[in-house]
């Protein structure tokens, strides 16, 4: 299974990240390029502890059997898979450069973490074998969703 801890997979989604521009458009869901780059950084920020939120009690019941299911495999995470509010962006359009290289420098943070204590507001304490997994996976979905 492919991990952002992973050289070449870093660099592969740094490739498809660059390709990204305002003409990209979502085969599914609701947000637009802008948002999807901005919510991917946002998103970042919590998987490296930058940013805390509270953890969800739903997760309490179901976060690790879903993990389980999630991780399971290669397969992508599903289409309209939901999110955190907090990370549902409400603008519209921004300076897509400065975000995304944004987001780039977040992945590239991932050559040097160290974050044996992660908890995941919906999944919980995960190893950092499953975040460098789900990571990837997460990125892969959205890059996924406009064809990048």
């Amino acid at each position: 299974m492919k991990s952002i801890f992973d050289d070449a997979v870093r660099a592969e989604v740094i490739g498809r990240i660059s390709l990204l521009g305002a003409t990209h458009t979502a085969q599914w869901g609701k947000m637009n390029v802008y948002q999807m780059v901005r919510h991917c950084t946002r998103w970042e920020e919590m998987m490296q502890s930058k940013k805390h939120y509270k953890r969800m009690w739903i997760g309490l019941l179901f976060g690790r059997m879903a993990l389980r299911r999630v991780l399971k495999d290669e397969a992508p995470l599903g289409r309209n898979t939901p999110t955190l509010s907090a990370l549902v962006i409400k603008e519209k359009s921004g300076n897509m450069d400065a975000l995304k290289a944004e987001w780039i420098a977040a992945i590239n943070a991932y050559e040097h973490f160290s974050n044996k204590d992660f908890v995941h507001v919906f999944f919980g304490k995960m190893t950092e074998e499953q975040i460098g997994y789900l990571v990837y996976k997460h990125i892969d979905h959205h890059l996924r969703q406009f064809n990048a």
